[in-house]
């Protein structure tokens, strides 16, 4: 048995409202795993095979159209990983990183037009004056040479602040073009997250050169930054689009308790550290409470923590009951959660690799059908998810 049962709440937005109504719907993992590798799932045996070893902290992956994989390690390094689990040497030409508590190199993203033009984006913690904050960079891609080049800062998050915590991070590409970017609250400047002139516990929306496009807050709002999409987040750490409807889900770090999932949407105000689902560390209420008019409430949360970290909709054939889930991996809890969605509704959610005993830091629906993990640890792994029979 899981030791924290989530908890699901109404969702009201200024278009629409949804009801949950997870009072049966909860899904548990079956148990411990059986073999070493192997462990129960609602629609049978799971295989975790190691693709690729040996990585300090890897925090990012993303798929090369020939399935090798580009990830990041936190003390600032991407590698190229092939299919089969070889690791290539550090990439030259990336940026310089702040590789402090949780910063460092930290999301990987490839351009949608990749194919054709080579471009991958990475968001980074960045020394500054007055400290650190998150960037994100494009560079182009020269994968014989095993470099970057053209490495061009397209994003500075507004304003650096000391400390190594809460730097976000997570990039998703929307279907039109556009380039969603997490942050955080760095940590100690959560009252910072409700104002919407700053990228402090924000969500961004740029093109993939930086400029700012059509459609943004500060376009009908006085005093939004004009990079910032929806603000009162504490610290997304996931981030993707739903294949079927490309729309975004994220999820965020509660303190004590509160972990969040949202959609997102323009000019709205997500409440932190007005109103969360749980407490501080010290055991002490945050804010007001867990409603305020005007503040949204989130699709779904857990309470206590999970920890959650990267995110993906599985769009593969392997798995076939599964599509159309959400896969999200757990930090503290370590274990994979899958969550069954209904519409804008998480209707029932399953914990698996709960014998893991591994952080798990991202998750990406491969190209080949599996399902990928990266766990993040000093010697992290590439991990591979299988049916048990294959």
């Amino acid at each position: 048995m899981v030791d924290a049962m989530p908890r699901a709440v109404e969702r009201i937005s200024a278009a629409r409202t949804f009801g949950v109504g997870l009072a049966t719907a909860i899904l548990l993992a079956a148990g411990a795993p059986a073999l070493a590798d192997v462990f129960e799932s609602q629609h049978g045996p799971v295989r975790v095979e190691t693709v690729a070893s040996g990585l300090v902290h890897p925090w990012g992956l993303a798929f090369l159209p020939d399935r090798a994989m580009l990830v990041t390690e936190r003390p600032g390094r991407v590698r190229i990983a092939t299919p089969d689990g070889a690791l290539s040497q550090p990439l030259s030409g990336t940026p310089d990183v702040a590789a402090s508590g949780q910063g460092g190199m930290l999301d990987v993203a490839l351009d949608p037009d990749f194919e054709t033009n080579n471009l991958v984006y990475l968001a980074f913690a960045e020394a500054r004056d007055g400290g650190a904050a998150l960037s994100v960079a494009r560079a182009r891609l020269d994968r014989d040479g095993l470099a970057l080049h053209d490495v061009e800062t397209i994003f500075r998050q507004q304003p650096a602040t000391p400390g190594g915590r809460h730097f976000g991070a997570r990039l998703a590409f929307s279907p039109d073009g556009t380039l969603f970017i997490s942050s955080g609250d760095r940590g100690d400047r959560s009252d910072d997250a409700q104002e919407p002139g700053n990228h402090i516990g924000a969500l961004m929306r740029i093109n993939p050169d930086g400029s700012i496009p059509p459609g943004n807050p500060a376009e009908t709002r006085e005093g939004w930054a004009p990079e910032v999409w929806s603000i009162g987040h504490r610290n997304i750490q996931g981030a993707a689009i739903e294949p079927a409807t490309g729309i975004l889900w994220t999820n965020e770090h509660g303190a004590r308790g509160g972990d969040e999932i949202n959609i997102p949407e323009a000019g709205l105000n997500y409440g932190w550290p007005v109103i969360a689902y749980g407490r501080h560390y010290s055991g002490a209420p945050i804010g007001e409470g867990t409603h305020r008019e005007g503040m949204e409430q989130p699709v779904y949360y857990w309470d206590p923590s999970i920890a959650p970290s990267g995110m993906a909709f599985y769009e593969g054939d392997v798995f076939p009951e599964w599509r159309g889930d959400i896969f999200i991996g757990a930090l503290a809890g370590q274990h994979l959660a899958r969550l069954s969605v209904e519409g804008a509704s998480i209707v029932a959610e399953e914990r698996l690799l709960d014998g893991l005993q591994e952080r798990i830091r991202d998750v990406r629906s491969g190209p080949d059908g599996m399902i990928y993990l990266l766990t993040d640890a000093s010697d992290g792994r590439i991990l591979r998810l299988v049916p048990a029979d294959r």
